[in-house]
């Protein structure tokens, strides 16, 4: 099976005509997406943004091998260096505004920088490579950040539920769901799970925060 990589193009599910800001749009809401290095953080921004990406890719070339472990990632082209963006309009006055996160470690001294007022984060997972995983969860929980993890399909072996949680300790309460990136409608869910996940937090928290 094809693996849901950045380089794979942006599917017809896609549309072709990006919808402008509106000029009544106040309310921005932040979301980031992490992951370990070639998980499909870009393609995922880029599939379900409503407008034209902005992205951050150069072209990896051989003197990056000495730095970036690329054993993984054969097929991988190109890498981002500082951060992907995209947006989607929740509605005329609601705007989510969505960072794709760089997954190697050499870039990692950014992700305080785009935690910085993030409403919750999305944890893109490929199975084949649980351990890259590992920092994002750490670093998320060391924020105090709510997160999702969401395994993106590049096919091999199938692991249960159980397995994929008692690998990455993942707390029970924090949703857990199976996506591909490259798919416009897979990644709208993994945005609406997460969003229905903060707003079950803020549900739990809301009487503690009325003392």
């Amino acid at each position: 099976m094809d693996s849901a990589t950045s380089e794979d193009s942006v599917t017809s599910e896609t549309p072709d005509t990006r919808t402008p800001l509106g000029a009544s749009a106040d309310n921005g809401l932040k979301i980031v997406v992490v992951g370990g290095f070639g998980v499909g953080k870009t393609t995922l921004v880029r599939s379900v943004s409503e407008i034209r990406p902005l992205s951050t890719e150069e072209t990896m070339t051989r003197a990056g091998e000495a730095v970036d472990d690329i054993s993984e990632v054969r097929g991988k082209s190109a890498t981002t260096v500082a951060f992907d963006f995209g947006r989607i309009s929740l509605d005329t006055r609601n705007i989510l505004y969505l960072f794709g996160a760089p997954g190697q470690e050499r870039f990692w001294f950014l992700w305080d920088r785009l935690f910085a007022g993030t409403l919750g984060a999305v944890v893109l997972v490929d199975t084949r490579r649980i351990d890259d995983s590992w920092y994002a969860i750490d670093r998320l929980e060391r924020h105090g950040t709510p997160f999702i993890v969401a395994c993106n399909d590049f096919g091999g072996p199938a692991h249960t539920p159980e397995q994929i949680r008692e690998a990455l300790d993942l707390d029970p309460h924090v949703p857990l769901i199976d996506c591909d990136a490259r798919s416009r409608e897979s990644s709208k869910r993994v945005l609406i799970t997460l969003v229905e996940h903060l707003k079950s937090l803020y549900v739990s928290r809301a009487p503690e925060l009325a003392l």
